[in-house]
């Protein structure tokens, strides 16, 4: 009988070890079934805000060479793609008619010079000395008109982007060749009329070029349009680029950042942020480090920041979010965090 007790009592022992063994093997497996993650606490920090905008290079001037009538050409001196400076002579033209207007005009001289002199020693009446004095002006002003319309200069330095015409052709409607003053250019672009009172004129502007890749220009606001738009609620800017080394050409598609002030907002690593399926909705896992729970954050991003990402609502200042681990965790979840 006394063997018996002892052999029960041994395997109560026996039992009752077996049953704390288990459970401590139970508490360490729901212990190692925590997704295991990292955070990062979000700081509030002063972020430049800017916009963006697109729009075409323009040439700052475009003017059409071509004399007030038609006119045979003589010789064109140029040709497109030649660069041309300001004064240059472009295009002679025949000048036939010059040589009549520079007669008309000697004789309008003389005749008016006698006229002078005889009215000084009162041998003219007022009347004759000016007919012949206004008869001498109308001849100036024909003879400056031809001269300018038989030798065709430019008006700008710039570059010539058209020809229509041949040496010998008689010049018509359209213009002879057409200079493009690119020193500097300009880009139109549209604004979004909230933006109104935040840009000044002389403001810096960045710009990038399709054709460059991500090298950056440096522009300048030129000119602010006063009205806004009512159908579209925007406004025209115009932006000018000096383009010293002419590297920028009319045509280019360009992308114009406009800073405009600072804020004071909520910065993450851009590795927190997650990106919905099946939508273009961004969000973030936010981690509460008095009951080691997640929550799901839906997020609204602003800039990039190199590695970070400005972010203008979904998370607070000092909250912590989970930079790595977010595959295994769901909205709710328990998560065990670990130093990196």
């Amino acid at each position: 009988m006394k063997r018996l007790v002892n052999s029960l009592l041994v395997a109560s022992v026996v039992l009752c070890a077996s049953c704390d063994s288990k459970k401590k093997v139970q508490t360490e497996e729901v212990v190692e079934s925590l997704p295991k993650i990292e955070v990062e606490t979000a700081s509030r920090e002063s972020v430049v805000q800017q916009i963006s905008f697109t729009g075409s290079v323009e040439a700052y001037a475009v003017n059409n060479i071509a004399p007030q009538q038609p006119r045979r050409i003589e010789r064109i001196l140029f040709d497109v793609g030649d660069r041309v400076k300001k004064g240059a002579l472009l295009v002679k033209l025949d000048n036939s008619s010059l040589v009549q207007a520079k007669a008309q005009l000697d004789n309008a001289k003389v005749e008016y010079e006698r006229a002078n002199e005889l009215y000084e020693f009162g041998g003219a009446s007022k009347s004759e000395w000016d007919a012949r004095r206004l008869q001498y002006e109308v001849a100036q002003s024909a003879y400056d008109n031809l001269v300018e319309n038989t030798t065709l200069v430019s008006p700008v330095t710039g570059i010539v982007t058209a020809r229509n015409y041949d040496n010998g052709d008689m010049s018509g409607g359209l213009p002879i060749l057409v200079v493009e003053q690119i020193r500097p250019v300009k880009i139109m672009i549209n604004v979004s009329e909230k933006y109104f009172a935040y840009l000044k004129k002389n403001m810096k502007v960045y710009i990038t070029l399709d054709s460059y890749g991500d090298e950056q220009f440096v522009g300048k606001i030129a000119r602010i349009y006063p009205t806004i738009d009512g159908a579209t609620r925007s406004f025209p800017v115009e932006v000018t680029l000096a383009n010293t080394d002419e590297r920028v050409r009319p045509g280019m598609f360009a992308r114009v950042t406009l800073p405009y002030g600072k804020r004071n907002r909520i910065v993450i690593s851009d590795r927190a942020v997650n990106k919905l399926m099946g939508s273009g909705d961004r969000y973030v896992f936010v981690y509460n480090p008095n009951d080691s729970l997640v929550r799901y954050s839906k997020v609204e991003l602003g800039r990039r920041l190199g590695d970070r990402f400005e972010i203008i609502s979904g998370v607070e200042d000092k909250e912590q979010v989970v930079v790595k681990g977010q595959v295994s965790l769901t909205n709710g979840c328990k998560a065990e965090v670990v130093s990196k």
